[in-house]
């Protein structure tokens, strides 16, 4: 009775550990991609640090969502739509006119 406990427990413990790679791999994704995304964006924009800070968490948070939007079962109907407009928003507030300007013309390009 005890080994069938103890093997219970390891089969759990290995269960949990394996969550935790998965976990620590997909956030390890999106800050690469985020990461890569605001370098691009600053060699273009030519964004001060803090905007820059600024922009990598915006650029992470629409990475996280878009991600899990792809792995979600159900998918509301406008949901990429409305995670587009809310980095959209973002990218508005941080960046002046004329760096929001170039910004769009990169997306586009990028598109």
């Amino acid at each position: 009775m005890k080994k069938l406990i103890t093997l219970c427990v390891f089969v759990f413990a290995l269960f949990l550990g394996t969550e935790s790679v998965s976990a620590q791999t997909n956030k390890l994704e999106v800050n690469t991609k985020a990461s890569e995304k605001t370098e691009a964006l600053r060699k273009y924009i030519k964004f001060d640090n803090d905007q820059r800070d600024q922009v990598y968490l915006a650029i992470q948070e629409y990475t996280q969502a878009t991600m899990d939007l792809k792995k979600a079962k159900v998918v509301k109907k406008d949901a990429q739509k409305k995670i587009n407009e809310l980095l959209e928003s973002k990218m508005q507030e941080i960046l002046t006119e004329e760096q929001y300007e170039r910004y769009k013309s990169f997306t586009e390009e990028e598109e």
